[in-house]
């Protein structure tokens, strides 16, 4: 069965940081490229960052120089340093694993990320 858990969010201030997790199970992992998405209310789904299986990274502008995507092959996790954050960061996070060639993803549930101003 495959799961994408992710963990991590919660409340932050303006200019804190998160570390967002994504363990995953159930599929060839290193294979994949992993990647996060985000959902703010009454936007649609947007790309945040991605890695490939070999660990070439793909950022959003927004947050460029503010996030770092990474992974840990053994672990089987993939992991989204958000620094820096704005209030506009404030969404839903999804964790996505996909091969792009195929068009084949699998999606975690979400975990909720908010930044007071």
């Amino acid at each position: 069965q495959v799961q994408l858990v992710e963990s991590g969010g919660g409340l932050v201030q303006f200019g804190g940081s998160l570390r967002l997790s994504c363990a995953a199970s159930g599929f060839s992992f290193i294979i994949y490229t992993m990647g996060w998405y985000r959902q703010g209310p009454g936007k649609q789904r947007e790309l945040v960052a991605t890695i490939t299986s070999g660990g070439g990274t793909n950022y959003e502008d927004s947050v460029k120089g503010r996030f770092t995507i990474s992974r840990d092959n053994a672990k089987n996790t993939v992991y989204l340093q958000m620094d820096s954050l704005k209030p506009e960061d404030s969404a839903v996070y999804y964790c996505n694993a996909a091969i792009p060639t195929i068009n084949h993803h699998y999606w975690g549930q979400g975990t909720q990320v908010t930044v007071s101003s």
